[in-house]
């Protein structure tokens, strides 16, 4: 369940997978235990991150690091969508925990690391768009950690971002008549 693979642009494993000693599509995988990614994108350091839709609760942002499990389906900061309680990542140490999690959830849509200069407050941080929550989430990163900095809140559900040439912010509604909105500092 739930897996990044690697591999090379012929679709080749990549050498250095964590898993190609097992042979077969194990030699594809660089981490397991996701439930289901929204995206992947890479910080100025070139660290993979991954943004997750948990159950009912447990969104997560994840650092991605080889051969890491991340514990879906045994471990979640949520609950099934039928009530059934599914363990909090605090009690498996043995699976590596999320930067940071949601409970409730933001329901993310898309999200980038800021590296523009037109809010130069935010570079380095990830900017997280929230379809429940309608609003821009802002998570500052601290070594392997995020820390949630700021709900910027929309009048509609937003579904995703991306970061023009200038800096500025391109961010689109969810759902039909959804707007594309340019954010720039007042």
């Amino acid at each position: 369940l739930g897996k990044i693979l690697r591999l090379n642009l012929d679709g080749t494993p990549a050498a250095g997978n964590p898993f190609a000693d097992r042979g077969g599509v194990s030699r594809e995988i660089w981490s397991l235990g996701h439930r289901n990614i929204l995206g992947l994108e890479f910080d100025a350091q070139g660290r993979l991150w991954d943004l997750e839709h948990g159950p009912k609760g447990g969104d997560e942002l994840n650092l991605v690091s080889a051969g890491e499990n991340y514990g879906w389906p045994l471990v979640s900061d949520g609950v099934d969508y039928d009530g059934t309680p599914i363990p909090d990542n605090a009690t498996r140490p043995d699976f590596r925990a999320p930067a940071i999690g949601w409970t409730p959830v933001i329901a993310p849509g898309g999200y980038l690391f800021y590296r523009g200069s037109m809010f130069p407050q935010w570079q380095g941080q990830a900017l997280i768009t929230g379809l429940s929550t309608k609003a821009l989430i802002r998570v500052s990163i601290n070594g392997e950690r995020g820390t949630e900095e700021m709900r910027h809140p929309f009048p509609e559900r937003m579904r995703d971002i991306a970061e023009a040439p200038d800096g500025s912010l391109l961010m689109i509604e969810d759902g039909d008549g959804g707007r594309l909105l340019r954010l720039t500092p007042r």
